[in-house]
């Protein structure tokens, strides 16, 4: 995610978690022509792939280890919301289901995967 806030509503980060976060990242490199930035992640990267000319990060390609173990390997959508607690209660309100516990990112930010009723899952995503 960038050090800006995302607007409520917007889609705040888009990322793909997979075993093989370097084939993949080296695919898209040539494939899109992202360019990738090594994240640490205490003794793994992970990677922030950004636009080539602007060096924008535009998205992420990570490994499924530690706290990403479980996420599914499609890209993942985050959709920001104003309050996290109270998205998951109209989740499953709505007839959705919270696919994860609430995570946390730096200091202040959470986030949790979701399930809508169709079965589509993403990211809501709380800055």
């Amino acid at each position: 995610m960038s050090d800006d806030k995302p607007a409520v509503g917007s889609i705040g980060w888009v990322d793909l978690t997979i075993p093989d976060a370097e084939g993949v990242r080296d695919f898209y490199a040539e494939v899109v022509g992202w360019q990738p930035e090594a994240l640490d992640m205490g003794g793994y990267a992970d990677f922030v792939m950004k636009e080539p000319e602007s060096g924008k990060p535009v998205t992420g390609v990570c490994h499924a280890r530690g706290g990403n173990a479980d996420l599914p390997p499609q890209w993942l959508v985050y959709f920001v919301v104003a309050d996290l607690d109270v998205s998951l209660a109209a989740v499953a309100k709505r007839g959705g289901k919270a696919l994860s516990a609430i995570r946390s990112m730096g200091p202040t930010a959470r986030y949790a995967l979701i399930q809508d009723p169709a079965g589509a899952v993403c990211m809501l995503y709380q800055a």
